[in-house]
């Protein structure tokens, strides 16, 4: 892209909507994306940075007066500068505390979305980290009531799981001026941000309420401190400034900002760990915003439901893709001998599997993977198509090198005494060359066999007629001429009905290979991330201990408790999911044996 584009914009009758043309551009976005939004009150220079992550000196829209410029939240997808095969997503959203709009409402479901659709979240403020600050990030203190984890009814308080999903977190400090100190030491700005966020003791709930927000949520928490720019009288005009004219000690804090963006901000992940790409981006965009405006509370679960149906159900469709176009090429050289269809077929269904385990996520109860068995269906159609162009084949050339042999007949040739043998010897001439010519083809035993059987007509008349024979030689001769052909073409049959069921039994266990192996993936990243999440809280409880909070830190221990029963059933759900899948994959594939035997 070579600017940016709105995303998220306000419809007429004031409700959030999704802008179909940056859907669009999110649809042919197939990496991975790195999400970075910024929030902040209007007016605190959002935009400039978000030029600065981008490479550009414009793009975001540079407010120079009173009126907040951007509206809703807009998109830059630019390559990322350091991570290979992946894309950045820059969001600029809405001021925040825009007296025009005099809904905070609004403003709260901008931050809920900015929350929900990163993985990197940037706060921009100005002047200092003080009570004011914070309070005026009072929109963390309710994403308890504007996003839910889990799809229950109930009116649970499940935001304990929020670790899981939510982004890192940034706060660019704008225009400060202080010196960074604690108690007359210096500081970092790490170690100012974490001073600002301290609990106090006693009945603070107030003071302490958005604090405790920031540190539960957000456990990964990092702080820069811009000083001014430039002389007041240039930041109207930033975006058009030379560096030269910008201070070193802003452009070195710029600079810093934007590598730690750069090397430090994670793919966006869906809960479970599932992977983002653009596309997925766009309907997760959309679902959020077609729930809130419905009135609703966005759900984590339900919206992972959601992506899993629309991306199981394309990846069936793709994988189905793969296999068809692989197998219409190959069919514009049939006819072709049955294990070089089969093995094609072997390898193609085992790319379809492949392109499916790729964009596919919890299809734990296989109900998507088993829509790939449609693949034995079109491989018995394509084998149909190959025995048909192999038939015509065989017909035709028998019906050439038979030419001769029918003129014979019409000329009466044979209609005389030895014409039997005359006969037989001529038919076994184009038997012979007619077997070097088909040695491959799947339909040469039987495409000679109904040649034969219409030959025995001719036969039958030129053996009755032929005075040279005996009635027993004639009996005899009757009765051999097609024994020998009949019990060929079983026996082809036979061995070309097992190799087809050899091959479908061969891509059902390769299916099932490939699901175990995207189970014990997802499995293990549903396991890393809930490490990480318990990780986090038994640093906020050492945390609280430290700081003498024995109470909260007794409550987080129950908390912690509880997640991790919580997360052990999720796992056992999901095994027992998965063996009940493989044990309906393999009475599927005791049905296909049985009905071939």
């Amino acid at each position: 892209m070579d600017k940016p584009v709105c995303l998220i914009d306000t419809a007429s009758d004031g409700k959030l909507c999704v802008q179909g043309s940056a859907l669009q551009v999110l649809e042919q976005i197939q990496q991975p994306v790195v999400v970075v939004a910024v929030v902040g009150l209007y007016r605190t220079g959002k935009s400039y940075l978000m030029n600065r992550l981008a490479g550009k000196q414009t793009g975001f829209a540079l407010g120079s007066t009173i009126e907040s410029k951007t509206k809703g939240i807009w998109m830059w997808c630019v390559p990322h500068p350091t991570k290979a095969e992946t894309t950045l997503v820059l969001l600029d959203t809405e001021g925040l505390g825009d007296v025009d709009k005099g809904d905070s409402k609004h403003d709260t479901n901008i931050f809920c979305l900015a929350v929900l659709l990163s993985s990197t979240l940037v706060y921009n403020s100005r002047g200092t980290i003080d009570n004011r600050a914070v309070e005026e990030l009072q929109y963390v203190t309710e994403l308890t009531e504007c996003i839910k984890v889990k799809s229950s009814d109930e009116d649970v308080d499940d935001s304990n799981e929020f670790v899981k999903f939510f982004p890192s977190f940034i706060w660019a400090v704008r225009d400060f001026t202080l010196e960074r100190k604690i108690d007359g030491k210096d500081a970092t700005e790490n170690d100012y941000l974490e001073f600002a966020l301290k609990l106090k003791h006693g009945n603070l709930s107030m003071y302490n309420l958005p604090r405790e927000c920031i540190q539960k949520f957000f456990p990964s928490r990092m702080c820069f401190t811009f000083p001014f720019p430039t002389a007041p009288e240039n930041v109207s005009r930033l975006e058009r400034l030379d560096p030269a004219d910008l201070s070193t000690e802003f452009l070195e804090v710029t600079g810093r900002f934007c590598k730690f963006v750069f090397d430090k901000s994670h793919v966006k992940k869906l809960k479970d760990g599932y992977t983002v790409t653009g596309r997925v981006l766009g309907h997760l965009a959309k679902t959020y915003v077609d729930t809130i405006s419905s009135g609703a509370v966005p759900c984590l679960e339900n919206a992972v439901i959601a992506m899993a149906m629309i991306e199981n159900q394309a990846a069936v469709k793709e994988g189905l893709e793969v296999y068809q176009s692989g197998m219409e090429k190959l069919k514009n050289s049939f006819p072709l001998e049955l294990k070089v269809v089969s093995s094609e077929h072997q390898r193609l269904s085992s790319m379809a599997t492949q392109t499916f385990m790729t964009r596919s996520f919890r299809d734990t109860d296989g109900k998507h993977l088993k829509s790939l068995e449609v693949i034995n269906e079109l491989f018995d159609g394509y084998l149909c198509q190959n025995e048909q162009a192999s038939k015509k084949r065989c017909e035709d050339l028998l019906s050439s090198l038979s030419a001769t042999m029918t003129e014979k007949l019409k000329q009466g040739i044979f209609a005389k005494s030895g014409g039997y043998d005359l006969f037989c010897k001529d038919l076994e001439d184009i038997v012979k060359k007619y077997n070097i010519q088909t040695n491959k083809e799947v339909k040469a035993e039987v495409v000679l066999e109904g040649f034969l059987k219409q030959k025995s007509v001719d036969s039958k008349a030129i053996l009755q007629a032929d005075k040279k024979l005996t009635e027993k030689e004639k009996k005899i001769k009757e009765k051999a001429i097609l024994l020998e052909q009949e019990i060929k073409a079983k026996e082809e049959a036979q061995r070309q009905l097992l190799e087809k069921m050899e091959a479908e039994r061969q891509s059902n266990e390769e299916r099932m290979r490939q699901m175990k192996e995207k189970m014990d993936e997802e499995m293990r990243l549903q396991r890393e991330e809930a490490e990480r999440a318990m990780d986090s809280k038994l640093r906020e409880q050492a945390a609280l201990l430290e700081k003498g909070f024995q109470e909260k830190a007794d409550r987080m221990s129950q908390e912690m408790e509880v997640f991790k029963r919580q997360n052990t059933e999720a796992e056992s759900n999901r095994a027992r999911e998965f063996a009940c899948n493989c044990t309906m994959q393999f009475t599927y594939c005791k049905i296909i044996l049985y009905h071939y035997i």
